[in-house]
């Protein structure tokens, strides 16, 4: 709320009382990228499978710069760093987050299983739990699976998947954003971690 004072009775005058000063940039402390790489990231990692938008993409490399992602995997068609749409909306996370290109997610996904990494993916489907229904612990590891705006989590990658996580919606749309999505997931797998 602001206060106003008249300080003349000609002129208008105002002084503005701050009672909240929103903090300037270089007041947020924010490591480097050199100590961003040295530091201990979740045991999480993220699979973006055939997404096409080089916005979503760098939206994502944001994302899992803010919630200390492992790894990052782009597969299929998603397009890959360096390009001046994807720096655009990651605003430099591309080189701080690390990450990997590769072609065939199937493959992937069963080499990160014989690392013991849990397969989850993000997609409505029979058999899925409600994502306020995840329950994780730090013991074990996670890879997250999105996949394309307009299709979704194919069925071949589903059928390879540990388990199947939903974000309850109740509007018309059937999906989120798949930067959005991955935004909530990852909110919510570190709030439950140390909640």
């Amino acid at each position: 709320m602001h206060k106003l004072k008249k300080l003349s009775s000609n002129h208008r005058i105002f002084k503005v009382f701050i009672m909240n000063r929103k903090l300037r940039n270089h007041e947020l402390e924010r490591i480097s990228i050199e100590d961003f790489q040295k530091i201990k990231k979740l045991p999480v990692r993220i699979v973006l499978d055939n997404v096409r938008s080089m916005n979503n993409v760098g939206s994502v490399f944001r994302t899992c710069d803010a919630f200390l992602v492992e790894k990052l995997y782009l597969c299929g068609i998603t397009p890959t760093p360096p390009h001046r749409d994807i720096r655009k909306t990651a605003l430099g996370a591309e080189e701080s987050v690390n990450w990997e290109y590769a072609k065939s997610p199937l493959e992937l996904l069963e080499r990160l299983k014989k690392e013991s990494y849990r397969i989850i993916g993000i997609e409505q489907a029979e058999k899925k739990i409600f994502l306020n229904n995840f329950k994780p612990n730090l013991d074990e590891k996670f890879v997250f699976v999105f996949g394309s705006e307009v299709g979704g989590v194919s069925q071949e990658i589903i059928n390879s998947c540990d388990e199947i996580i939903e974000i309850p919606q109740e509007g018309t749309k059937h999906s989120l954003n798949i930067s959005v999505s991955l935004g909530v997931v990852l909110w919510h797998y570190r709030n439950a971690l140390f909640v």
